[in-house]
């Protein structure tokens, strides 16, 4: 069925940790920009692509919003085609939430981020200023620095003479790094949280080296008045000996006892599945990619405990994090338990492993190939559906950007056959499936989309006032340019973080369980 419910029975159901879902059906930029709390983004040009994902147990109670658009009740009539029972429509959508008088949260992953500001709080993580780590680099037996987000930031940029090596992987990996116990070991991220909780998860392992976190990251780095490396390469990941990786078991054993962490058998994994329970699997991507568990999802822990609502769209959720040794499991289950999921540890799941058939993403719209779409130049339309700033930069003179949501707006302009652009054909099948309640034109994929257009040498064009900022609701301006030297949208992107704490009323505060250390437990 699909029901609708008022903003304040949805916070009560939210505030009394009921295990729901919870969906914003918005595009990004509009999510961004503000948004319930434990909210995941659903945006409704990929809904039927990530559902499945955020929501694996189809008979959960579901709640939706928008902006009061009609969005929604167009998503939860797809989320039922799709097999989702129970969905209701936040009635007004987050306009009446805002009117009822609750707090929207700008930004992304604001659960995780929330997380690390509160274990700051709590455990007081040691941290350094930029300008100390500059001085302590000076010295002959300076820190170990690791950039601790994935490698795709650290490739844009980082602080100079960082390691690369994600959180989720760095007390996997530690021992293979062969550091001398007295040697102080600094973590940083872009902002604050990341490195916080990377330095915090060493700590609590009981690493003998002096271990801290960047104060603020590559942002307090550069508000410093110092340079980033930029364009970098990062080394792949240190390998493990047989006696590294018991060393490294070890530190799992010494969580999950010290922290009552939970752990089932691979043997329980039926069970869960059964339940469609969140099967995650925590490995690298190579790892993954070469064999996986039945059912199982890649969610490296450096993402899945720093964005869990990318992965985790139900409050209080069932999750058994698979793993090889168990200390990256008992590493993720360790934080993710702190934001109120059922997170446990799976021991010798891996026995049930197969190899990974490549990944389907094959459309089903007809193709055309570039020349077949020069020949039609004139009497088709050509829809561009990627990224509103990827269109900016680029794209085939004559298309017009498109996004689902404002399908109708284009279908009324539509007279011809049209042809579609996608990075993911599969985004493309989800564009014309809007289009075939709202005309009868034909619709066709462009094969290989603008890699293939632009491999066969054809023009291409650029607008960057088109889509207009407005119309642009895929993308989020929120302090988009932080990163490439405005100081002003770092200084608001680090107040933004270090206020988030104060933004939460009593019942949110109380979703986080924090697990203290026994330093602190009694503080």
């Amino acid at each position: 069925m699909i029901g609708s419910v008022s903003a304040a029975a949805l916070k009560g159901r939210l505030d009394a940790q009921a295990r729901i879902g919870l969906l914003d059906a918005r595009e990004h930029g509009q999510y961004g920009e503000g948004h319930l709390l434990f909210a995941s983004n659903c945006p409704y040009s990929h809904l039927e692509r990530l559902a499945p994902r955020l929501l694996p147990d189809k008979l959960t109670e579901i709640y939706l919003y928008d902006d009061a658009d009609g969005v929604a009740e167009r998503a939860a009539q797809r989320l039922r085609e799709i097999g989702y029972k129970d969905v209701s429509i936040l009635s007004g959508g987050l306009p009446a939430w805002q009117e009822a008088g609750y707090s929207v949260f700008k930004g992304v992953n604001v659960p995780s981020k929330v997380l690390g500001e509160l274990v700051e709080l709590a455990e007081h993580t040691p941290q350094i200023t930029s300008a100390e780590l500059l001085a302590m680099q000076k010295d002959a037996h300076g820190p170990h620095l690791i950039d601790g987000r994935p490698a795709s930031d650290y490739r844009k940029m980082t602080i100079p003479g960082a390691q690369s090596i994600p959180n989720g992987e760095l007390l996997y990996r530690f021992a293979a790094l062969d550091l001398p116990e007295n040697q102080t070991i600094v973590i940083h991220c872009a902002g604050r949280t990341r490195g916080l909780i990377g330095a915090q998860s060493l700590i609590n392992a009981g690493i003998p080296n002096p271990v801290y976190a960047l104060e603020n990251g590559t942002q307090g780095w550069v508000l410093s008045g110092k340079e980033l490396a930029r364009d970098n390469s990062p080394a792949a990941l240190p390998e493990l000996t047989a006696a590294q990786l018991e060393r490294s078991a070890a530190f799992a054993d010494r969580l999950i006892a010290e922290y009552d962490l939970p752990v089932i058998d691979g043997a329980d994994l039926p069970a869960w599945r059964e339940e469609k329970a969140y099967l995650l699997d925590v490995r690298s991507g190579e790892e993954f990619a070469a064999s996986h568990v039945p059912g199982s999802v890649h969610a490296p822990v450096v993402q899945l405990v720093q964005a869990t609502d990318e992965w985790v769209a139900m409050r209080r959720a069932r999750i058994a994090l698979i793993d090889d040794n168990g200390v990256r499991a008992a590493s993720a289950a360790f934080w993710l338990r702190q934001m109120g999921h059922d997170a446990v540890i799976v021991r010798d799941s891996l026995t049930q492993a197969e190899n990974a058939p490549p990944s389907d993403q094959a459309g089903t719209l007809p193709t055309l190939t570039p020349d077949e779409v020069v020949q039609l130049t004139g009497s088709a339309t050509i829809l561009d559906l990627r990224s509103s700033m990827a269109y900016r930069k680029e794209h085939i003179p004559g298309a017009v950007w498109a996004i689902r949501p404002r399908a109708a707006a284009v279908a009324k302009e539509l007279t011809g056959p049209v042809i579609l652009v996608a990075d993911d054909p599969r985004v493309a099948d989800l564009f014309a499936s809007e289009l075939e309640a709202l005309t009868t034109v034909d619709c066709h994929c462009l094969a290989g989309g603008m890699q293939a257009w632009k491999a066969t040498g054809k023009p291409v064009t650029a607008n960057p006032d088109t889509p207009s900022d407005a119309d642009a609701i895929d993308f989020l301006f929120f302090v988009h340019d932080r990163h490439s030297g405005n100081l002003e949208a770092s200084r608001r992107y680090l107040e933004w973080e270090t206020g988030l704490v104060d933004q939460l009323d009593r019942m949110e505060r109380a979703v986080f369980q924090l697990i203290r250390t026994k330093e602190h437990a009694d503080g």
